[in-house]
């Protein structure tokens, strides 16, 4: 009688085991490793390499940290010159040649009028600990409580950050209409909508009766990321400046994802020319480590000592990235470059949207890209905007990483596919990243069906 040999079944590979414990002992708040089931564990530049050996395009770029993608030499360097010199890591806010050479290098970059006289709070690690201390600085320099704030935003997770946001529920926040020309809020668009936004805001300040008392403090976002990459008009943001102005009402400007020459201008502020009394910065300024500041008009300086503390504060790693990056990108023009290869960007993303009536509309500023996707099956509005479709955005993310392509969704229902590239992406990167997302895009149109249960959508010009 012959005996079989019992082959033992082979155990699954090292990084499915990382990603089931890992849903097992984090909680259900994960958001990024939800729809990237991926384990990194190398990474230079734009690429990542997973634990399974595909490599990806990362268009995410930790939330737009990475302004020099991953590991660049210039912050590696920076990092391992503080951890060679036997400095300390952690000082509180007490003074060090590592803080002074940052804060140094980032005020050679603000706006003229700002950094003359400006003063700067270091905060917590993330941006919002930085909206938190911008709004009790406002708080109290002007002796007022209220807060304006803009339909779309997102300014942090932290009760305040979250209560200025668009998602907010329950909250004395007073929300005003961000102008988006795709879903204007007054169906017109353009600089009319735009106009019809400031006049609100100025109507709400100025009418004795509109039940709005003047607040303490405006807080906007010169593109709003989270909300679906949505461009401020320049006209506008000088609007809401000569209105915050006039009124005595400081201005913040959350500059947390777009600053670092993201927008294709140092500051995205820059592009309009406008100057903040107070700037919110966190993300690429800590050159991919946590590091989050705000930067203030000296006149609203009437904190006491220890009105605003936070024990990580004193991130000399961060801040030594941090110098190099802004010293990199300042020196090397790559804010500029950003705005030259990202508009080259939207053209091809204008011609795919073109080919596709999934694509309501693409927009951005710099490298900071975003593309919506509609329903085609439906009604369009009388500004000829469709309804968004999160789930056919949902499966162009998830074929976008089949193709080695990570991108992120934002936007009111999640239906805006978000591009994030490093600052130092190359041309052909560029092509790359255009070439898999408009593949995923016609592959998803090909397997979703519509938001109604209609027929899959497709290429204008094509039968279904």
């Amino acid at each position: 009688m012959a005996l079989t040999e019992t082959v033992p079944a082979a155990a699954p590979p090292a990084h499915e085991g990382i990603l089931r414990r890992q849903s097992l002992r984090e909680s259900a708040a994960r958001t990024y490793a939800r729809s990237l089931p991926i384990v990194p564990v190398r990474a230079r530049g734009l690429t990542i390499e997973g634990a399974d050996g595909r490599r990806y395009l990362d268009c995410l770029s930790g939330a737009g940290t990475l302004a020099l993608g991953h590991n660049h030499p210039v912050v590696l360097e920076a990092i391992r010159t503080v951890l060679d010199s036997g400095a300390p890591l952690h000082v509180l806010d007490l003074a060090t040649p590592v803080k002074d050479a940052f804060t140094t290098e980032l005020f050679a970059t603000l706006p003229g009028k700002l950094a003359e006289t400006a003063r700067i709070q270091f905060c917590g690690p993330a941006g919002t600990d930085a909206v938190e201390a911008a709004f009790k600085l406002v708080r109290t320099a002007t002796g007022r409580d209220g807060l304006m704030a803009f339909s779309g935003a997102y300014h942090g997770m932290t009760a305040e950050a979250l209560a200025a946001s668009g998602g907010a529920q329950h909250t004395s926040v007073v929300r005003l209409p961000y102008p988006y020309d795709y879903r204007c809020p007054f169906q017109t668009g353009g600089e009319r909508g735009a106009e019809l936004s400031a006049r609100w805001t100025q109507s709400l300040l100025d009418d004795p009766k509109s039940g709005v008392p003047r607040p303490a403090g405006m807080i906007l976002e010169p593109v709003q990321g989270e909300g679906g990459v949505i461009p401020a008009p320049d006209g506008w943001l000088r609007r809401m400046r000569e209105i915050t102005a006039a009124r005595q009402i400081p201005l913040i400007v959350d500059e947390v994802q777009t600053g670092v020459g993201r927008t294709g201008a140092f500051w995205a502020v820059d592009h309009s020319g406008i100057v903040p009394d107070v700037i919110v910065l966190s993300k690429a300024i800590g050159g991919s480590l946590p590091l989050a500041v705000i930067v203030y008009r000296e006149e609203l300086d009437a904190w006491q000592p220890g009105a605003h503390a936070g024990t990580f504060r004193g991130n000399q790693l961060a801040m030594a990235a941090g110098a190099a990056t802004l010293a990199y990108v300042r020196t090397n023009g790559l804010d500029r470059r950003a705005g030259e290869l990202g508009r080259r960007m939207l053209d091809r993303l204008t011609a795919l949207a073109a080919a596709h009536d999934c694509i309501g509309d693409v927009r951005g500023r710099g490298l900071m890209l975003g593309v919506e996707l509609v329903d085609r099956s439906a009604d369009a509005d009388a500004m000829g905007a469709r309804p968004a479709d999160p789930q056919l955005a949902a499966a162009v993310q998830h074929a976008c990483l089949e193709r080695g392509l990570i991108v992120e969704l934002g936007g009111r229902h999640s239906a805006v596919v978000r591009l994030l590239p490093p600052l130092t992406i190359t041309d052909e990167q560029a092509e790359a990243i255009l070439d898999r997302l408009a593949d995923a895009i016609a592959a998803a149109v090909r397997t979703t069906p519509g938001p109604t249960g209609s027929s899959p959508t497709t290429m204008r010009g094509t039968s279904p």
